[in-house]
């Protein structure tokens, strides 16, 4: 339950480390004018400070590169981690389809994230769909935003925030949902299967690892401390004390019902086709059953991974690394910015602002 998460993360961070030292390197040899020019967008960056539940979040506006509005708004849901605002630049090519479209994005670091207050290990998917919230509010007061056109944008554990805020906020305009997740209990199991398939496990070895889960759930229905949890499982996987309180506020999340708050409203179905974290088919019918077709609107990118990146890109470390500094648009699955371009462009047409 905490390989799960944190195992693209940590690689994430590797590889922007990697990624600093090639600049530096490509600078030295002449080549760090286009790496720069290829890692600029078409956007003004403001930061900005959101308070919310008597702390201070801080997080990035990015509007168009040209006009005073007034933008639609793109309000960002991340998935589960100690995200910052930016996801380590690899929200600006998304932030740049919007602004193209005519919408400003906006961004908060997570708790206890960059100059964010708080602690996001802390908080359950009702705390993170107040804390969206009250990020909307905070842009409605902001001159140069229609509050008219606010929408929203999550990915993976945004699955669980982003029906709550639909449901809470009626005049949310639409939902791009990227590889969201329904049932945490069913993405658990899912997902441990995958990772032991992709590393080649034996029959024994599954047998062992699901009985292990089993264990692991008894503990978590039973109110179970970190301390009993370790000495009942009796290995090193990586979780923390904390980590062990956050799945214990979190692991009933189900996003089956919340899903209702969402009829009517246009939404978007972002699934990728080697996505090992989320049972992608299992999310499909879950949105079909509820959502009424006139406002869903399913795109499936065969070629994606559980983070839209092409998945040949992404498992070869060289090319995922020159395609970063070269082409970082192209870190993304065909089709997919211009999906996203063309899914908000309509709600600015129907206004009438372009």
């Amino acid at each position: 339950m905490s390989r799960r998460t944190r195992g693209p993360r940590a690689r994430r961070r590797r590889r922007v480390l990697v990624w600093g030292a090639v600049v530096v390197l490509l600078v030295g040899a002449g080549l760090g004018g286009v790496a720069v020019w290829q890692n600029t967008y078409a956007l003004r960056e403001e930061r900005v400070t959101v308070r919310h539940d008597g702390r201070l979040l801080d997080g990035v506006l990015a509007r168009p590169a040209n006009g005073a509005g007034p933008f639609g708004l793109v309000v960002f849901v991340h998935g589960d981690g100690a995200v910052d605002a930016t996801h380590e630049t690899f929200y600006r090519p998304v932030w740049e389809a919007f602004a193209k479209a005519g919408y400003a994005s906006l961004s908060l670091s997570k708790p206890g994230v960059g100059a964010s207050e708080g602690n996001w290990l802390d908080q359950s998917m009702d705390d993170r769909a107040d804390e969206t919230l009250a990020a909307i509010a905070w842009a409605r007061t902001r001159p140069g935003i229609d509050g008219r056109r606010i929408g929203l944008w999550g990915a993976s554990q945004a699955g669980w925030v982003l029906p709550k805020v639909a449901a809470r906020d009626r005049a949310v305009r639409f939902v791009i949902a990227v590889s969201p997740a329904v049932d945490w209990q069913q993405q658990g199991r899912y997902n441990l299967l995958a990772e032991l398939r992709k590393n080649g496990a034996s029959r024994d070895e599954t047998q062992t690892a699901l009985r292990r889960r089993e264990t692991t759930l008894d503990l978590l229905r039973q109110g179970a401390t970190f301390e009993r949890y370790r000495n009942a499982v009796g290995r090193n996987d990586g979780m923390t004390a904390e980590r062990w309180r956050f799945i214990a506020r979190n692991y009933r999340s189900n996003a089956a019902e919340d899903l209702r708050a969402m009829r009517g409203t246009p939404t978007l179905l972002v699934l990728a086709g080697h996505d090992i974290n989320v049972d992608v088919a299992d999310t499909e019918s879950a949105y079909r059953r509820v959502l009424p077709p006139d406002s869903l609107t399913v795109r499936h990118y065969p070629d994606a991974t559980h983070s839209l990146v092409d998945n040949a890109v992404e498992n070869s470390e060289p090319r995922l690394t020159l395609t970063a500094v070269f082409a970082p648009r192209r870190l993304y699955a065909a089709g997919f910015l211009a999906e996203q371009h063309r899914f908000v462009r309509q709600f600015t047409d129907r206004q009438g602002t372009d």
